[in-house]
């Protein structure tokens, strides 16, 4: 049993375990009594066939894992959503920032949007959460620095909204083949 944070950011590469963890930890949340409640907010965008596909398939996963569970799709307004359903009751799930971020920087239509506006309100939103708050992303740092000026600028964007997540959040957890390792931890 995992003890849940006020706010925990769950950090990690593709498919190291980032959203099986935050299912979990909605999943002890609502097993805990039955006055919980648990909301994902999922930011990702169905533009094509494998991600129209990818999200179905996470649909139907997420059912099975945390039966219960509301989702909410909010690709934009993150931190408006964040407080519309966040409450003393209700853990919120935010899965994920980095496609939050993309569709900031890099929208399939329209002008791309500074994210450093939306990143502050984040922030006082997750600061201000009455109940649990659990955001997932990727930290896609740590690999070979990419050619292209506009690559270049969403990692340096992405790593700059993960540390400001990570400095308003209670507890960082990096994660690595299905395996947490605290980064920063309340206790």
């Amino acid at each position: 049993m995992v003890d849940i944070a006020r706010s925990e950011f769950i950090l990690g590469g593709q498919k190291s375990g980032k959203s099986r963890r935050a299912e979990g930890l909605a999943r002890q949340w609502l097993d805990a009594t039955v006055a919980h409640r648990a909301v994902l907010i999922a930011t990702g965008q169905a533009w094509d066939d494998e991600m129209r596909e990818r999200i179905a398939r996470h649909q139907r996963d997420r059912v099975v894992r945390v039966p219960g569970m509301v989702t909410v799709e909010e690709p934009l307004a993150l931190a408006e959503v964040l407080q519309r359903h966040n409450s003393a009751q209700t853990l919120v799930v935010v899965d994920c920032l980095t496609l939050w971020l993309t569709n900031l920087l890099m929208p399939a239509q329209g002008a791309p949007q500074d994210a450093e506006g939306p990143t502050m309100e984040l922030c006082r939103a997750i600061e201000q959460a009455k109940g649990p708050v659990v955001l997932v992303g990727n930290e896609i740092g740590l690999g070979v620095i990419p050619l292209g000026r506009e690559v270049r600028t969403f990692v340096d964007a992405l790593g700059g909204l993960n540390q400001s997540v990570a400095g308003v959040c209670a507890r960082v957890t990096l994660m690595a083949a299905g395996l947490p390792l605290t980064l920063k931890d309340p206790g």
